[in-house]
């Protein structure tokens, strides 16, 4: 892995190199705004590192504070891990990433590193490699969610997810998508969604969320950036 790179992101590298996923398309709206969304959350202490082989985008993780994830989870003192993705598998991208976040986490001493995966879905990282590096499964949510936690502290207290999930989907009646801009697809996402409704000449609410306290009370999953809800 002589020719591999890894470079962590910063406002001026992420102006001229750009982020990763959907990167081919530069000039779409999805791209654009979830660029702002990075340099919004830099000054948040966001970590955004990118693996690059022979000056090829290969992988990349994204992680933060708990206090400032994008996850519906109860974490407080730890790393949040919200993205890694790598181009090709069996080359150790995904390892050196997950251990970049381990060692960023003994050095800012937080209780550890947690990350939430979703075999149904490609919009969560899979749980496999994490359970290779030594991740334990501590909670599971409705639609096959699940927290997994690597612990740097014994004695700390562990993450959870909310329990009130039914209660949240009781908020909503009418077609409502709850949205973040982390997620560069959030916006094709929303489109696909509302043309559909328009087709069936059903009304939608459209609910960015403002902060992390108001994703927290209103995500009906611990994904966060998108969900959409349906008469319950």
């Amino acid at each position: 892995m002589c020719n591999v790179e890894i470079v962590e992101f910063n406002n001026e590298l992420l102006e001229g190199i750009g982020s990763y996923c959907f990167r081919s398309k530069k000039k779409s709206s999805g791209y654009l705004n979830e660029n702002k969304w990075l340099n919004n959350r830099f000054e948040e202490g966001l970590k955004y590192v990118q693996v690059i082989d022979n000056k090829k985008q290969v992988g990349f993780i994204e992680y933060t504070e708990a206090e400032y994830s994008s996850r519906a989870v109860h974490a407080d003192g730890y790393l949040v891990i919200h993205c890694l993705w790598v181009s090709e598998v069996g080359k150790g991208y995904g390892t050196r990433l997950i251990n970049i976040c381990i060692e960023d986490a003994k050095k800012q001493a937080k209780k550890g590193v947690v990350v939430i995966s979703n075999s149904k879905t490609s919009w969560a990282p899979s749980k496999e490699i994490f359970l290779k590096n030594d991740f334990q499964l501590i909670d599971t949510a409705p639609y096959d969610f699940e927290l997994l936690v690597y612990q740097l502290c014994n004695e700390a207290e562990h993450p959870y997810f909310p329990n009130d999930w039914e209660d949240r989907l009781k908020k909503f009646n009418n077609l409502t998508i709850l949205r973040s801009f982390q997620c560069p697809y959030v916006d094709i996402a929303t489109e696909n969604i509302i043309a559909g409704a328009n087709k069936l000449n059903i009304p939608v609410k459209l609910i960015d969320f403002k902060d992390r306290e108001e994703l927290m009370e209103l995500s009906p999953t611990p994904y966060g950036i998108f969900s959409v809800i349906y008469k319950g």
